[in-house]
């Protein structure tokens, strides 16, 4: 077992404390057990190594201490902790959005410093996409509990390794769809620095060419899972109940979003986390 510590700046506005908050409501993430008062403190798998990743991330001024602890590649995990905070990614920009856009304005303003978070890795996101379809979010938030219980590493997401070899109760295909996923995987597909090595279009089409994921999965693992900054939803029915709530109708999503630029997934997921502040939880 091998420890790093590391401290890196964060380029542009960043709040850990909003950034936590957001990630305790977070049902898919089930981070509520994983956090401390001083920071975040969570366990992952490294999706180079698939090594199991013990991580505390705290915030002094504008950088970022990150500790993390495992046998593998601690340089790639901790990568991959800045990674799925969205910390390793230039924000300077992003109060741009807000002076063009007063929505984003008031949305920054009610989410002081946050970024985007929630899957440790496109694969979890793409397991997530299987659970989830055509239940409720609890449902599928229990059913990744049990999952993680039986075959994880004491907190961890299964393995790709691990969801291979297990005989998995699912409704449907889904346990079809996940070892698919879980091949993936292990080709090396669904790591966030390989999907960050595309540029969006290629990303969404190498997550769509898995089995039994359609365009919301791929969206998902790409926005959510390997954190791109710059790419807007399509396929995300509530995203546009949102816009259409607060933007009106007499401008196209294409229009309205035009503005949200270089930070389209930054300003949908603000959008997002306003609804879900308003709404209760799984609704």
């Amino acid at each position: 077992m091998s420890r790093l510590k590391t401290a890196h700046e964060v380029v542009g506005p960043w709040s850990l404390a909003t950034s936590k908050r957001f990630w305790e409501g977070f049902t898919p993430g089930e981070l509520a057990h994983q956090t401390s008062a001083e920071g975040i403190r969570t366990v992952f798998l490294c999706d180079t190594d698939w090594q199991r990743v013990d991580a505390v991330v705290t915030q002094e001024g504008g950088s970022a201490r990150i500790v993390v602890d495992g046998p593998g590649d601690l340089d790639a995990a901790t990568e991959q902790v800045r990674r799925l905070l969205s910390i390793d990614i230039d924000g300077r920009g992003w109060p741009d959005v807000a002076a063009r856009d007063e929505v984003i304005a008031d949305a920054q303003a009610r989410l002081p410093g946050f970024r985007p978070c929630g899957f440790f890795s496109p694969y979890e996101a793409a397991a997530w996409s299987v659970l989830s379809q055509r239940v409720q979010m609890r449902q599928a938030a229990a059913t990744k509990t049990r999952i993680t219980k039986q075959l994880g590493d004491d907190g961890a997401f299964p393995s790709p390794e691990a969801l291979l070899g297990a005989t998995l109760e699912l409704p449907g295909r889904k346990a079809e769809y996940l070892r698919a996923v879980a091949e993936a995987a292990l080709d090396g597909r669904l790591s966030g620095s390989y999907l960050r090595s595309l540029d969006p279009t290629g990303a969404l089409a190498q997550v769509q060419s898995i089995l039994g994921l359609g365009p919301f999965a791929a969206e998902l693992a790409v926005i959510r899972g390997a954190n791109f900054a710059d790419v807007l939803p399509r396929n995300e029915g509530r995203l546009n109940d949102e816009i259409v709530k607060r933007y009106g109708t007499d401008r196209s999503v294409e229009e309205i979003t035009e503005t949200w630029k270089p930070f389209r997934s930054w300003a949908s997921v603000h959008l997002r986390a306003l609804r879900g502040m308003a709404t209760p939880a799984g609704s």
